[in-house]
C-alpha cells in the first residue's frame, strides 16, 4: 500500500487535476463540449502526459530532491530510479494514444508535449529562463488541447495566454526558493546567474502585466461580468498578496508556501473562465 500510494504521488495528483481541468475548459469556452468523448480523452490524454512529466521530472532531479524535497518517493528511496523512469514512460505513452484517439492533430500536439516535457527534465530546466519558458508553454497547451478536441480554437486561446504567463511567474518564484538545491546539483537558473532579487523582480514584472491583460477580456465584452468579480476579487488579489509577502520573506519556506498557494490560485482562474461564458 505504502509503494501504491508513492506511484500516485510520484505523479502529483494536483497538478494532473489542474492539467485535465484546465483542457476541458478549453473545450468549453469555445462554445462546446461536442463530442463530448473528445473532449473526456483530451482530459484523460492531457492528464497521461503531466503524470509523466511529474515522473520523470522526479527521475532527473533525485540528487536535487534530496536537498530541496527528501519527502519525494524517488528521493526518499521508496521507488527506486528504474521503476520511475519505466512508470514515466508508461504514462506517457498512454496519454499519446489517447491523444490518437482523439484526432491527427491532437496526436501531434501529444507527442510534442510528452517530447519537450522530457527534454525539459532532462535539460532545459537546468538552463537559463528556456525551462521556465517550455513549463509556460506546456501548460498554455492544455486549453488549446481542449480546442482541438472540439475542433475549435477560438476562445481557447485567451486562457491559453493567461496560463503562459502565469506559469512563467510562479516557475522564477520557484526557482528562487530551490536555489541551495539547484547549486548543489549545478543547476543553472535565473536566480543563480542574476541573483535572487532580480529574479523575483522579473517574476513581479511579469504578474504584474497579467492583472492588467486579465481586465482586457472583460473590457472587450469576451467575458462577462462573473469573470471579472471571480478575477479581481479572488485571482488577482492573491497574486497582490503573494507579491508582498515576497517581497517581505524571501526565504525558501516562504517562496515554498506561496509557490503553492499560486498553484491553488489556478482554481480560481479556471472558475473565472468558465463563469466568464455566462
Amino acid at each position: 500500500m505504502k509503494r501504491l500510494t508513492a506511484f500516485f504521488l510520484l505523479t502529483r495528483p494536483l497538478n494532473v487535476l489542474i492539467a485535465m481541468v484546465s483542457i476541458f475548459i478549453g473545450a468549453f469556452i469555445t462554445g462546446t463540449i461536442s463530442p463530448l468523448i473528445n473532449v473526456l480523452l483530451a482530459s484523460l490524454s492531457g492528464g497521461f502526459i503531466a503524470a509523466g512529466a511529474n515522473a520523470i521530472n522526479d527521475y532527473f532531479d533525485v540528487e536535487t530532491d534530496r536537498i530541496n524535497k527528501p519527502y519525494r518517493p524517488i528521493a526518499a528511496r521508496i521507488i527506486t530510479m528504474r521503476e520511475g523512469g519505466l512508470f514515466s514512460m508508461v504514462l506517457f505513452s498512454i496519454g499519446v494514444i489517447l491523444g490518437l484517439l482523439v484526432n491527427w492533430l491532437a496526436f501531434v500536439v501529444a507527442v510534442f508535449s510528452s517530447m519537450l516535457l522530457y527534454w525539459y527534465s532532462a535539460r532545459l530546466k537546468r538552463t537559463v529562463l528556456w525551462g521556465n519558458l517550455s513549463v509556460s508553454l506546456i501548460t498554455s497547451l492544455a486549453f488549446i488541447y481542449g480546442g482541438i478536441a472540439v475542433n475549435r480554437l477560438g476562445l481557447a486561446l485567451i486562457p491559453a495566454v493567461f496560463s503562459f504567463f502565469y506559469h512563467l511567474g510562479r516557475e522564477i518564484i520557484k526557482d528562487a526558493e530551490d536555489i541551495a538545491g539547484d547549486i548543489a546539483d549545478r543547476i543553472v537558473t535565473l536566480p543563480i546567474e542574476f541573483g535572487k532579487r532580480k529574479a523575483l523582480l522579473l517574476a513581479t514584472g511579469i504578474y504584474i502585466f497579467l492583472i492588467g491583460l486579465t481586465i482586457v477580456p472583460y473590457a472587450l465584452n469576451i467575458f462577462g461580468i462573473y469573470y471579472l468579480i471571480i478575477v479581481v476579487a479572488i485571482v488577482n488579489a492573491v497574486v497582490v498578496f503573494a507579491l508582498f509577502s515576497m517581497w517581505r520573506d524571501m526565504t525558501p519556506n516562504n517562496l515554498s508556501r506561496l509557490s503553492v498557494i499560486l498553484k491553488l490560485n489556478m482554481f480560481a482562474g479556471l472558475a473565472a473562465i468558465y463563469c466568464g461564458k455566462f
